[in-house]
């Protein structure tokens, strides 16, 4: 059993999504998923395991950040874990952004010292899997939803104390800041399972200006993001 998330294999579903808030992983269970049964409460990582559409699917908290998210999603993978969809909140970089749009990375940028120690601070990209990243796109056209596709940057700050970070990263197309995608697209790289981020632009951060999305328009937004994080979980 795993020092973390407390189960054995065989609890977890193949396909877990990965909010990084313990709660929204407890209102993804209850909300979505049939058959639910709570699978870990450790340190508050709240995890479950249900069925969506007749499947068996699973959802994490990982909790901020990609050191500790790390272990979440390398405990995983030791109970049997294939199917790594993160499905987050970010800062939106680019001007053409709205409050609650959806992102689906491609690539995260490394700005986050988990990810480089994984490799040996050797020269690396961190990739989402294209059967993720594609059936994404194509549940979002079924549900008829608009996904931005591009790179994004995880970062290992939130209170960024450089204040042109932001808009060099816009400059060179970031779409979006977050803080767990590098390592986890690093992780799934290194055991050999698909890894997959889905986002919620929940502020907006460009020409100096930082603005944030209301309480409601998150729970929509993340709805909207959820539903098409299942479908991808559960599709062969």
């Amino acid at each position: 059993m795993p020092i973390h998330v407390r189960a054995e294999p065989g609890q977890y579903a193949e396909a877990v999504l990965l909010p990084g808030d313990p709660l929204r992983a407890k209102y993804i269970a209850e909300t979505y998923l049939e058959d639910v049964v709570q699978r870990n409460s450790e340190r508050g990582l709240l995890g479950y395991t249900g069925t969506y559409g007749g499947k068996p699917v699973s959802v994490q908290g990982t909790g901020m950040g990609c050191p500790g998210a790390t272990i979440v999603f390398e405990e995983l993978v030791q109970l049997g874990c294939k199917k790594l969809i993160r499905v987050g909140t970010c800062g939106g970089l680019q001007a053409h952004h709205k409050l609650g749009d959806l992102i689906v990375a491609l690539t995260a940028v490394p700005a986050d010292s988990t990810a480089m120690h994984l490799v040996n601070n050797e020269p690396h990209c961190p990739t989402a899997s294209w059967s993720i990243v594609h059936g994404a796109v194509h549940a979002a056209k079924e549900l008829d939803q608009q996904l931005h596709v591009g790179p994004i940057v995880s970062s290992d700050l939130f209170y960024n104390p450089d204040e042109g970070q932001y808009e060099r990263w816009s400059a060179r197309g970031v779409l979006a800041v977050e803080m767990e995608a590098s390592a986890l697209f690093t992780v799934g790289a290194i055991r050999g399972v698909e890894a997959g981020c889905l986002l919620t632009v929940s502020d907006i951060v460009v020409e100096g200006a930082f603005t944030r999305i209301s309480d409601d328009e998150l729970r929509a937004a993340v709805d909207r993001m959820t539903r098409i994080a299942l479908d991808v979980a559960v599709s062969d």
